[in-house]
């Protein structure tokens, strides 16, 4: 089947930058729901401090259950979903990427950062028309946040080396499939490269 024709989303006016669920469940290989993600959590930390930098807000994720009756059937399907509690040290946003006081973190219940929060009147209050989604794991809450940007009439930026996967080659299809319909994956030196060059559009005004 041919493919279709698509052309970049490139850059608009206020980006901000999402970390979806970048909490120690899914960055230590020690709990059943983590990986190795040094290098992802490396390139987070490169965004982050592009866009605290250049004073471009921040948004955090994590997953959180606090009643049985909660995402229910997600949980079913996967069981691990448990280990997230309160108490667990699990839903901590990793330490080496801790937000900032004034960063908001999200808990969620679902796969995606939008569902069930505020998130998108948030953006909207914030003046955000492009969104930098990161974190894990892409196949996951990285492609469902993804595509619900998308929505939410956002451009969609994903840097390529800012999201990780448990699975390499559903890491790899599931970033094929948002470049090919739904945004702009790029690698990490590029997403850097657009905050310079967006920044130094506004600062020509």
């Amino acid at each position: 089947m041919a493919r279709l024709d698509r052309l970049s989303v490139g850059m608009g006016r206020r980006p901000a930058l999402l970390v979806v669920d970048a909490s120690r469940g899914f960055t230590d290989p020690r709990c059943p729901l983590g990986c190795e993600a040094g290098q992802v959590v490396n390139a987070i930390a490169a965004l982050l401090q592009a866009f605290r930098s250049r004073g471009l807000p921040v948004w955090f994720t994590t997953v959180i259950y606090t009643s049985p009756y909660q995402a229910s059937v997600f949980r079913r399907k996967l069981p691990v979903l448990d280990l997230l509690v309160p108490d667990s040290e699990w839903v901590a946003i990793d330490p080496r990427i801790a937000p900032r006081e004034d960063e908001p973190v999200l808990v969620k219940h679902f796969p995606s950062a939008f569902f069930g929060t505020d998130l998108a009147q948030q953006l909207a209050g914030a003046g955000v028309d492009t969104l930098y989604v990161t974190g894990l794991t892409t196949s996951g809450c990285v492609r469902a946040s993804a595509l619900d940007a998308l929505q939410h009439d956002l451009r969609l930026i994903v840097p390529r080396e800012a999201t990780g996967d448990r699975d390499t080659a559903a890491h790899e299809a599931n970033l094929y499939d948002l470049e090919s319909k739904y945004g702009d994956v790029v690698s990490l030196d590029d997403a850097l490269r657009m905050l310079d060059e967006v920044v130094a559009r506004d600062d020509g005004r």
